[in-house]
């Protein structure tokens, strides 16, 4: 079984223009059926460091030996979803890691309702975690599971 986000229907990434960054508006998350961990976080300026040193000491517990640049680029990543995650003004975050087939599936909760970032800022998240060697990333609001989501799909190289 491989590591699934599940899509509604929605535009097509072909429809995306030159230099976009694709967001779908709905995702339908569920980790089932593989190792997963997550991890509560206050909203502290210390907690996206918090939430990267959580994920590189979880994925090396599960037996992945990482580089120095892969850990640096998951750890960058992580640190990127957690201070949006941060951003939109709730009192905490939680931090969901799932792997299988050598990929880390990293989801980000900020439990703050309201539309998911569009336009510059979110184009702009996602830009940035792209640049760090992800398989997909992307942002969603869904008012029944907890709000805001930003996530990332990574390659594991062991």
């Amino acid at each position: 079984m491989e590591l699934a986000l599940l899509w509604t229907p929605g535009a097509r990434p072909e429809s995306a223009t030159t230099g976009s960054v694709f967001v779908r508006p709905r995702l339908a998350a569920r980790i089932a059926n593989r190792r997963a961990a997550n991890w509560t976080l206050e909203n502290a300026p210390w907690s996206p460091v918090k939430a990267g040193r959580h994920v590189v000491t979880k994925l090396t517990e599960w037996g992945y030996r990482l580089d120095h640049e892969r850990e640096a680029d998951i750890t960058a990543l992580t640190v990127l979803l957690a201070r949006a995650a941060l951003t939109d003004g709730g009192r905490r975050i939680s931090l969901h890691l799932a792997d299988q087939n050598h990929q880390a599936l990293i989801l980000i909760l900020s439990h703050q309702s309201g539309p998911a970032p569009e336009g510059p800022e979110g184009e702009d998240l996602l830009r940035e975690v792209t640049a760090l060697g992800v398989v997909s990333c992307g942002t969603d609001t869904d008012r029944e599971d907890g709000g805001r989501r930003r996530w990332a799909l990574t390659d594991l190289d062991e």
